[in-house]
């Protein structure tokens, strides 16, 4: 290389170098702003005129410089909100390209950026997970909105009754915008049905099952945001001017999601899901209520598929208490009054007992990870519960809460041998709204 091209490629460096730190200090004023009580929006607009020929790749790079200069976390993160201005791309390939490459940089962003322990764990987590990756099948990608256009045709497949969930959400939010109606808020609402049917559903199938977790990692956390900001919204009066500008601010992201899922989550599904899967999902959703007027509507060929689940073949089961039939064993943990879920020494999902429950256990959740059937700000407490069981630490920790208007008694144990050896965990689902009235009589 002579003196002259030297030179040049300094020039470049030097210019590259240059821009990176002028736009991290961009970045710096926005999560100033944001962070002084100014409206997304109004951040959200500067940050399009500025990056406009920006990837999310870079953006996510200055991101961890900010992070090294001591740049809290939490504070680092409000720019995934901001990151939605990349859907600004003039046609349809480019703002799905764009919402790609968002999720995946968000996806590292978040695993990778802290420091300290909790960072160490993350990062053996992401180490895991890529080399869990390496060992999965390697899909073709191509085709994936045709393959999810096709689903999607089929009426009561499970993409047809998500889509046309997402088209009544789509169709509220524009009413709303002309309305301000506090009616079409309510049935906005709906939107957490909607949010823990993916959750159930979708990501964790595609992270256990196919190595793909940038869905469960990111867009998850987002649902679980939407749905808590919307919330806590509806319960808070007076309704002023800020309380509608951070309405705004939560709807938009909503709408935001409904094009993530239609463009990200619903091809990558349409691609790597098996139709006897796609069965096993559409008949876990008939167990949640209806969304937005979205009837189920039958899927022929998924109602005319016989379950066929297999057992040992033996006649009896025999238990140190007595022995009883399969259909006779089955019956009785379906009469049990409690909801119970089993889960073994290996932290996988074993059984789930039968009938209506008020916290929903897919049959598709069976044989998988229980930490997977979690969202990513849960996932730690469940950690912590089955560690101190698995040490001896403790043996029962039981959590009252209200669900649906009624007080219900969640209590976890741990399952030992004769020996005192852990086996596994149990929690039990209980309706107390029984011991309310009859106490409350006397």
């Amino acid at each position: 290389m002579n003196q002259k091209d030297r030179t040049e490629m300094e020039k470049k460096t030097f210019h590259a170098a240059e821009t990176f730190n002028g736009r991290t200090e961009q970045l710096k004023e926005y999560l100033r702003r944001l962070g002084a009580g100014e409206a997304l929006e109004s951040v959200r607009a500067d940050f399009v005129k500025q990056f406009s020929d920006v990837e999310a790749s870079e953006i996510m790079q200055a991101e961890q410089k900010l992070l090294k200069e001591g740049t809290p976390l939490t504070e680092v993160q409000k720019l995934c909100d901001v990151h939605s201005a990349l859907f600004h791309g003039a046609t349809k390939e480019e703002r799905i390209a764009n919402a790609e490459k968002e999720v995946e940089a968000s996806r590292k962003r978040i695993v990778n950026a802290e420091d300290g322990a909790d960072a160490s764990l993350k990062r053996e987590k992401l180490q895991e997970e890529l080399e869990k990756r390496e060992k999965f099948e390697k899909k073709e990608y191509s085709d994936k909105h045709t393959k999810a256009a096709e689903l999607i045709a089929i009426v009561g497949h499970p993409l047809y009754t998500f889509t046309k969930e997402n088209e009544a959400l789509a169709e509220l939010l524009k009413q709303f915008k002309e309305s301000r109606s506090e009616e079409l808020l309510l049935k906005i609402r709906d939107l957490s049905v909607h949010y823990a049917k993916k959750g159930d559903l979708l990501y964790p199938q595609l992270k256990v099952k196919y190595g793909i977790s940038g869905p469960s990692d990111v867009m998850w956390t987002v649902d679980d945001e939407i749905r808590d900001d919307l919330g806590i919204l509806m319960k808070e009066s007076p309704r002023s001017a800020d309380w509608n500008t951070r309405l705004d601010g939560v709807l938009k992201r909503a709408e935001e999601m409904i094009y993530k899922e239609q463009n990200i989550l619903f091809p990558i599904c349409a691609v790597n899901f098996t139709k006897e899967e796609w069965m096993g999902i559409y008949r876990d959703a008939k167990d949640y209520i209806v969304c937005f007027g979205v009837e189920d509507i039958h899927w022929q060929e998924a109602e005319d598929q016989e379950i066929v689940r297999e057992n040992s073949g033996k006649d009896e089961i025999v238990l140190p208490g007595g022995h009883m039939t399969l259909e006779q064993l089955t019956a009785l943990l379906n009469t049990v009054p409690l909801e119970i879920t089993f889960i073994d020494v290996d932290n996988i999902n074993r059984f789930f007992n039968e009938g209506p429950k008020v916290f929903k256990r897919p049959g598709m959740a069976l044989d998988r990870e229980v930490f997977s059937c979690h969202p990513p700000k849960i996932e730690p407490m469940v950690r912590a519960i089955i560690d101190d069981f698995r040490h001896g630490r403790k043996d029962r920790v039981p959590v009252w809460m209200e669900k649906g208007g009624r007080t219900m008694l969640v209590t976890y144990m741990a399952v030992r041998d004769k020996t005192g050896k852990y086996v596994g965990t149990a929690e039990f689902v209980q309706d107390m709204e029984f011991a309310k009235e009859h106490f409350g009589k006397k």
